[in-house]
């Protein structure tokens, strides 16, 4: 009646700004925990091709900048459009490893015009099909000069072995009605994905696992000023704008009753693995289920609308 998961859990730096280097570094890390028998691996937001470190550093409010719209430009081309294949060789290596993976990537959906830019979280199952494309419905602050907003049509669950897996990006966190969509269909396994820092992850990572009554797991990437390239646009200003650590990591798991499965690592890329009891979220589910016995749909019911977003529909001659 109990079948554990095994969970791979990579902090690491992406090759900022370069999404090929990025995915063969995540298909490297994939191949690594194949080799540990992993059923899921987890990413941090927007690992692919990397976090928009740079309005902040250097004057992104600025209406109508040319430096701003070159970053943006070049950022725009090393982000993932799913449609052109670009996350094929990752859907293949998992595939090969039967492992099943959520991956948060900058997404320019050819939906969507195709030059917007998404902070998206991927799902890709063990056979390496992708089965969800989340789109963070509220970037953050600086994030909305780079960023915009996404939809409910990547609010879903998927099943994965015994438990029922789900993931929100960085401060969709911290939306009550996101987590309790989520709850609504059964989540016990909840993914937070950040851009880093343990300052996002030492408080809320234990507040969803009792919340929830479920695994919450927070995968963070790392950034340190050593990790920008000197091929990209403005290199040397950034470089000399930026801290010598921009996002320190801060990835851990928490149990279903809040304790650490495993406590926040910060300042240097890691691989860790953690395996998930599903009879500890049973246990903690007697006392209080949040979409279960302890819910009132008669008294409150959340409406949630899953639709894709799109600027058009269009009606064919039959």
């Amino acid at each position: 009646m109990s079948k554990s998961l095994k969970i791979a859990l990579p902090q690491i730096a992406p090759v900022w700004l370069a999404r090929d280097a990025t995915l063969n570094k995540i298909i490297g890390l994939i191949q690594t925990a194949a080799e540990e028998q992993a059923d899921l691996i987890v990413f941090g937001e927007g690992v692919v091709p990397g976090y928009p470190f740079w309005p902040e550093l250097t004057g992104g409010a600025i209406f109508n900048d040319d430096k701003q719209k070159h970053l943006f430009a070049h950022y725009s081309d090393q982000s993932v459009t799913i449609e052109d294949g670009h996350l094929n060789t990752v859907c293949a290596a998992l595939r090969r490893a039967k492992m099943a993976c959520y991956l948060g990537i900058i997404e320019r959906p050819r939906q969507r015009s195709g030059h917007s830019l998404y902070a998206s979280f991927v799902y890709i199952d063990k056979t390496g099909t992708i089965q969800s494309v989340h789109r963070k419905l509220q970037p953050t602050y600086e994030e909305r000069l780079v960023w915009s907003p996404g939809d409910g049509a990547g609010l879903v669950t998927h099943r994965l072995g015994a438990f029922t897996v789900g993931g929100l990006n960085c401060w969709e966190n911290w939306m009550p009605l996101s987590r309790a969509a989520l709850y609504a269909q059964g989540e016990d396994l909840h993914i937070a994905c950040w851009p880093g820092n343990i300052r996002n992850t030492e408080d809320i990572t234990r507040m969803i696992a009792k919340e929830g009554r479920g695994y919450c797991v927070s995968v963070s990437s790392l950034m340190r000023r050593s990790d920008i390239p000197s091929d990209i646009p403005f290199a040397e200003e950034i470089k000399g704008m930026m801290p010598e650590i921009a996002a320190d990591g801060g990835s851990c798991i928490a149990s279903p009753d809040g304790s650490w499965l495993l406590e926040p690592v910060t300042g240097k890329e890691y691989l860790s693995y953690a395996t998930l009891d599903p009879a500890l979220v049973r246990k903690e589910r007697q006392n209080f289920d949040p979409a279960g016995h302890y819910s009132r749909p008669d008294v409150t019911r959340l409406i949630v609308n899953r639709k894709r977003q799109a600027i058009a529909e269009f009606e064919e001659d039959e």
